[in-house]
């Protein structure tokens, strides 16, 4: 008999072996205290680490709206959209939360070697807090640009609360995103390295800080590329709802819920097939 039927026929499983898909999500979710209790310990020590504190949440990104806004509204010229101030305020906000996934969810794996190595645990509750901690910090930073839109004149309106789903399909984008990258990582370290190019790419190629249909208005068959982009999408859609203006295509909203769809099972299932993996030399 050999040592692997000795061990089946007395129960014995290898140690850190990869549970089926079922019985590693009811694993992740059983541990559902442990990613929130993680992701708010990780918010409270980037505070206790700032001298600004809680205020430096939305200190950053309001300060980045300021600077790429004025900039790229005098290098836009005519071409900017109008209530352009608004446009990017909440182009920039919004973004900031995928950005945020996925550079952070890249290293929660190798960021948190001790961890993996010392504890028994689904590694997927790694990446999963890492959007948590994010989605909770969006929440204040929510609460500013909902006050900088009324004071740029755009009072709250009943589509404001079609913010809910919209945020619940990204925040769902961006843990697939998460995942993938905190994969990849394991694999590739040099990928951290080149994650902020490419988060810099995405940022000006998003439609963050310009209108897709004046800046490309030569180029139909670019603007048209655009209509399948999540990125442009989920800031076309707040734009409409938060700006109270039409400006984004119904079918927006089915086809970011089937990206978001995608990104998330996908992600999954890429991060689950090396579960055994993560945390070995």
């Amino acid at each position: 008999m050999s040592l692997a039927d000795y061990a089946a026929q007395h129960g014995l499983h290898r140690v850190g072996a990869r549970p089926n898909l079922w019985r590693y999500l009811k694993q992740t979710w059983d541990r559902r205290d442990f990613a929130i209790a993680m992701a708010r310990f990780r918010i409270q020590a980037s505070q206790e680490r700032n001298r600004l504190g809680m205020l430096w949440l939305v200190l950053q990104p309001t300060l980045n709206a300021l600077i790429y806004g004025l900039i790229f509204g005098v290098l836009q010229g005519d071409a900017k959209p109008p209530d352009y101030a608004a446009f990017v305020v909440i182009g920039v906000f919004l973004f900031d939360f995928f950005s945020k996934s996925l550079s952070n969810g890249a290293k929660s794996i190798t960021g948190n070697r001790a961890l993996v190595q010392s504890l028994a645990f689904p590694r997927l509750t790694l990446p999963i807090a890492v959007v948590l901690e994010n989605f909770m910090t969006l929440v204040p930073m929510l609460g500013v640009m909902g006050l900088a839109l009324v004071v740029l004149g755009h009072p709250p309106a009943w589509e404001w609360l079609l913010m809910v789903p919209l945020l619940a399909l990204y925040s769902l984008f961006n843990a697939g995103i998460a995942m993938i990258a905190a994969r990849l990582t394991v694999h590739v370290r040099d990928l951290t390295q080149i994650l902020p190019f490419i988060n810099r790419i995405l940022f000006y190629t998003s439609g963050v800080l310009f209108a897709v249909d004046r800046i490309l208005r030569g180029h139909p068959w670019a603007i048209e590329l655009y209509d399948y982009h999540p990125l442009y999408q989920v800031l076309q859609i707040a734009r409409g709802l938060l700006m109270n203006q039409g400006t984004y295509e119904p079918r927006y909203w089915l086809f970011f819920a089937i990206w978001s769809v995608l990104v998330f099972v996908a992600g999954l299932l890429f991060f689950w097939v090396a579960e055994e993996r993560y945390g070995r030399d």
